[in-house]
């Protein structure tokens, strides 16, 4: 990340430099655009150490959730200067337009930026698509946990984009001499960004409020609970507090016959079982009760609202 975060600096800086020359603003604004994708990075990896750090007195389920609070962050920066620049320097420049000036100089940056974005983003959405399995890419990119990986690839794929739109509204301002072109395609990517933002805010926003494990897993913590000494398993709770650190609480049913020594034995021998089989369920509680069925907080007769 630390190169993908020097490479997006540098393109940052030529396409500051290449606007100032050359007056295009959709150049002005693919240079806010890797500006922000570079603060977006720093804010992730930051995200990602305070996330590492153990469980303490004040937070005993860990630090976990930081890691989704900086990625709404990262959401929250792609709207506000991401889109919101582009949109107003597009506006302006389309309201006020001035012809570009040297776009060689503009055409040489963008396709340079566009090789650099092109090997991380082709990186990206190889890894992407290796891990969603039969899920089709809409689905593995709701679904998914990881909210650095959702970034990664929502925000490579925007700078691509971005690139080749800024690209074609340059070459339209220079075939028709209409330098207002240029401004529509600032105005474009600042659309595009929103969108990303959206979508980034509201994945962001799930994850930050808690979201259950995938099915799959809560399938396999039933499997892995049912044993001898437990006529019945109820509700299985999940909550990630990050990508790879999952809470579960599973209410079961133990054989009354058990004593209280052989139900202690039990649900230590099923926490073991669980932590090995899924080395991402970071705690695992048990809650006996003779009606399984039962959810997690409700008493007999009444259910909590």
């Amino acid at each position: 990340m630390i190169i993908a975060l020097a490479a997006n600096v540098g393109i940052a800086v030529a396409k500051f430099v290449a606007a100032a020359i050359t007056g295009s603003s959709a150049m002005l604004t693919e240079g806010v655009h890797s500006l922000v994708d570079s603060t977006n990075q720093l804010l992730l990896m930051y995200g990602q150490k305070r996330a590492a750090k153990p469980a303490d007195a004040l937070h005993p389920a860990g630090y976990g959730r930081e890691l989704y609070f900086w990625s709404f962050v990262v959401a929250l920066l792609v709207f506000a200067l991401g889109a919101g620049v582009s949109v107003y320097e597009g506006v302006l420049h389309f309201l006020e337009p001035e012809p570009a000036v040297s776009p060689l100089i503009a055409y040489g940056v963008l396709a340079i930026a566009f090789a650099l974005e092109g090997g991380s983003t082709v990186a990206a959405f190889r890894e992407f698509d290796a891990a969603r399995g039969d899920q089709s890419w809409l689905q593995a990119l709701i679904s998914t946990k990881d909210a650095t990986t959702v970034i990664v690839l929502l925000e490579n794929g925007a700078a691509m984009a971005g690139i080749l739109i800024a690209a074609v509204g340059l070459a339209l301002s220079q075939v028709t001499g209409d330098p207002r072109f240029d401004g529509v395609a600032s105005v474009l990517i600042g659309v595009l960004l929103g969108v990303v933002a959206l979508f980034l805010a509201r994945e962001a926003k799930g994850l930050l409020i808690g979201e259950a494990a995938d099915p799959e897993l809560i399938a396999g913590i039933r499997r892995a609970t049912t044993r001898e000494g437990i006529t019945g398993v109820g509700e299985i709770m999940t909550i990630h507090n990050a990508p790879e650190q999952i809470v579960a609480a599973v209410n079961v049913d133990f054989d009354n016959r058990l004593n209280a020594g052989d139900v202690e034995r039990i649900i230590d021998a099923i926490e073991r079982d669980l932590q090995a089989e899924f080395p991402s369920i970071y705690r695992v509680y048990i809650r006996p009760h003779e009606d399984a069925g039962m959810k997690f907080g409700e008493t007999r007769g009444l259910a909590s609202t």
